[in-house]
């Protein structure tokens, strides 16, 4: 019977073919794929101003209320803070994984994987709430800044109108720092698989023909690392832009799209705007991963 069946299956290949794929393509289709699709049409109904009830007829009229200043700060400030982010765990991230590929010993490699990827191992509230400790007004970031006497120049800071708040932890450059480290893993990892990849013969080569040091980083090097660092970019950007945790524990009133989504679709059950601002971050999303594929990027994920 075993054997007449593995006879079957091997000579319809198709069939094995949808055996293997069948269950994870439909667990993904229905976990995945059919909410987003819900989302998608939901973003096309409106509420009802008087009724408060929504309306399950197409229209256009809540995407246009993401065109209203508010919403339109809420948007601008989201992908603004998914930018500085990227470019910061980057330019972080990218010494850290040039020293792992180029210059560390095996066991320093070791070492500074497990010192990378320990923070992973943590739950994601533990470290956010960690960092609102920190960064509290009576928190040892504060303290350490008191012992230096560095206070004037601390509140001088916090009173900057976009990123100021009334302490580190109420403010817009705290969500900063909490985003940056805890993103920054998702940043080094395809950084140092990039340049792991650069091969040798090439830089080599590059020193035969006469290239210095810094003409062989900035000529063969760096270009050949573009796609860890796009990769990277894919996982700190996205997870970016949907967050609302960090928002909702460090930030003060100002909303990013993951708030809107979560007041919203909670607090005021305008589901149809909930769902009209999901769709900017995939909307980006989709426009900056068919950037990334031109790039290369997803040979370094």
């Amino acid at each position: 019977m075993i054997k007449r069946a593995s006879t079957y299956l091997y000579r319809h290949s198709g069939l094995v073919l949808l055996l293997l794929l069948g269950p994870p393509m439909l667990w993904m289709v229905g976990l995945y794929l059919a909410p987003l699709g819900t989302l998608m049409v939901n973003s096309f109904y409106h509420l009802n101003g008087y009724t408060g009830k929504i309306v399950h007829s197409v229209s256009l009229e809540t995407y246009a209320q993401l065109l209203d200043p508010a919403n339109r700060e809420i948007v601008l400030r989201t992908v603004t803070m998914a930018i500085a982010v990227t470019i910061t765990d980057a330019l972080l991230a990218f010494p850290l994984g040039y020293y792992i590929a180029r210059f560390a010993s095996k066991r320093m490699k070791t070492f500074l994987y497990v010192a990378i990827t320990l923070p992973l191992w943590s739950s994601y509230l533990v470290k956010v709430y960690a960092w609102r400790l920190i960064l509290a007004k009576e928190g040892i970031l504060t303290w350490f800044v008191d012992l230096l006497h560095m206070t004037p120049v601390l509140d001088w800071f916090l009173k900057i109108p976009v990123i100021g708040g009334p302490s580190l932890s109420l403010s817009e450059i705290g969500i900063f720092i909490a985003f940056t480290y805890v993103w920054l893993p998702y940043m080094i990892l395809p950084i140092q698989t990039a340049l792991e990849r650069v091969p040798k013969s090439l830089v080599e080569a590059s020193g035969d023909l006469g290239a210095n040091a810094s003409m062989t980083f900035r000529k063969v090097i760096l270009p050949l690392s573009i796609p860890g660092l796009v990769a990277g970019s894919i996982f700190t950007f996205s997870l970016t832009l949907g967050d609302f945790i960090v928002p909702l524990s460090l930030g003060n009133s100002s909303f990013f799209i993951g708030q809107a989504v979560y007041s919203h679709q909670g607090t005021s059950g305008n589901i149809p705007l909930a769902a009209a601002f999901t769709m900017v971050p995939i909307l980006i999303m989709v426009i900056y991963l068919l950037f990334a594929k031109r790039l290369g990027a997803f040979d370094a994920l």
